[in-house]
């Protein structure tokens, strides 16, 4: 089945979002199953399986970029239409929403026994764990750059039309390498920041954290920049040297 692509892009990053988040919260939060288990291992493998999960589901329609940094990186590199950009990043961030959201509702009696703020945001959005900007920013920049990049190489035209490329995405391999690459980044390179590498998935859940009745909350908007900002350079960096890299 094929959906239309914007349509495919909110689907997807909630899919996203509805998993990543809800293993952060099944990890952190008090009386869960698995609160007392090995907690980065569980949090970056189903990270990885999300994303192989919402790439499957609408590589198809969209090219299941699911990132507004994979979005751009994927421009800049020749591969994907300007004109779509704009809607792709706002389903995107709406998909984000609901997802973290839908995983919100799910896990909200063990959100109302969870009296440890910084764990209760945590399952919304990334912060790091030695707070100097310069170099949380660098954590988020690379990690991406390491997404894109990779992407780049993997990808091929997921929808041609009379011979026509009409996209770009990342369900070419179908969507298992994407995961793996995902889940590497989170086991090699996400311990400093933990590994937003999507600004969509970090300002999205933010915003609901933000939203949702709490005491004593702290969406720390001070910090909120860096999983934007730095994804953007990151994915910005690897798209502009695979298009300089092809022309070679």
């Amino acid at each position: 089945m094929i959906l239309n692509p914007f349509l495919a892009e909110f689907i997807g990053t909630a899919i996203l979002l509805l998993f990543g988040a809800g293993v952060v919260a099944n990890v952190n939060l008090k009386k869960t199953i698995a609160e007392q288990q090995t907690p980065w291992m569980l949090i970056t493998t189903a990270w990885g399986f999300a994303v192989f999960v919402g790439v499957y589901v609408t590589s198809e329609s969209s090219g299941a970029h699911l990132n507004p940094a994979v979005t751009l990186g994927l421009t800049l590199a020749g591969k994907f239409s300007w004109s779509k950009v704009p809607g792709y990043f706002a389903a995107q961030l709406l998909g984000a929403m609901l997802g973290s959201w839908l995983a919100y509702l799910t896990y909200i009696d063990h959100y109302r026994a969870t009296t440890d703020e910084d764990a209760a945001r945590s399952t919304f959005c990334t912060g790091p764990a030695i707070r100097n900007f310069k170099n949380n920013l660098f954590s988020e920049a690379i990690g991406t750059f390491m997404l894109v990049f990779g992407v780049l190489f993997m990808v091929k035209p997921n929808i041609e039309i009379a011979g026509e490329v009409q996209n770009f995405g990342l369900g070419a391999l179908d969507a298992l390498p994407v995961g793996i690459l995902v889940w590497l980044i989170g086991i090699t390179l996400g311990g400093t920041t933990g590994y937003a590498i999507n600004p969509a998935r970090d300002f999205g859940p933010r915003l609901v954290y933000q939203l949702i009745p709490r005491k004593n909350k702290n969406a720390d908007w001070g910090y909120s920049w860096i999983p934007i900002v730095g994804p953007f350079i990151g994915g910005s960096v690897a798209g502009l040297l695979y298009g300089f890299l092809s022309k070679l």
